[in-house]
């Protein structure tokens, strides 16, 4: 697996992670309330908050899920440089 690939997946899943933490505090959510609704654990929903990949796909779905929410995927776009921060600290 190249650096180039690695980057790009860590991108994907920081933006998964801060889009459903912004989503889950929008909707006026705790971490603990949310995990209990989707059916995972408050260290899951963490871990997925943080853009882990060691976390499975049916664990990210189960949360969307649970925030009335589904997936779409758009064009990659350059990451921002506070994004670029988290990989070159």
């Amino acid at each position: 697996m190249s650096y180039y690939h690695y980057m790009d997946n860590f991108l994907v899943l920081t933006r998964l992670g801060v889009e459903i933490r912004q989503l889950r505090k929008h909707r006026g959510l705790s971490q603990a309330a949310l995990a209990q609704l989707a059916g995972v654990t408050r260290q899951k929903l963490i871990e997925i908050e943080q853009g882990s990949d060691s976390v499975g796909a049916g664990h990210y779905a189960r949360v969307i899920a649970a925030l009335g929410s589904e997936l779409h995927i758009v064009p990659a776009r350059m990451p921002t440089l506070e994004e670029l921060k988290g990989i070159f600290p």
